[in-house]
């Protein structure tokens, strides 16, 4: 997969559950006290994406120790998300 599909599927996902209410850009936080997503969302988001991982044979694995690393995280941004999706869906 490349990055641009997973940065739309990514982006539409996010886009999604928060009703189209906020244009969904690549440096937008996922994690932390700037992000729009509630830990209820965050959740939702990555069950989605496991689903859409499904549908490209492949398993999102979102459960790493290092996702909730406020560094590190593939949570850190939307497209430190995007990567993240890409680059598993190529392992």
């Amino acid at each position: 997969m490349k990055y641009n599909k997973a940065s739309e599927i990514v982006i539409t996902t996010i886009s999604n559950l928060l009703a189209g209410k906020v244009e969904v850009k690549e440096e937008m936080s996922l994690i932390g006290s700037e992000s729009l997503l509630d830990s209820m969302k965050l959740v939702e988001l990555c069950i989605a994406l496991e689903d859409i991982a499904d549908e490209y044979d492949f398993e999102f694995d979102w459960t790493s120790e290092e996702a909730m690393s406020k560094s590190r995280s593939m949570f850190r941004s939307v497209a430190a998300l995007a990567e993240e999706f890409k680059k598993q869906s190529e392992a």
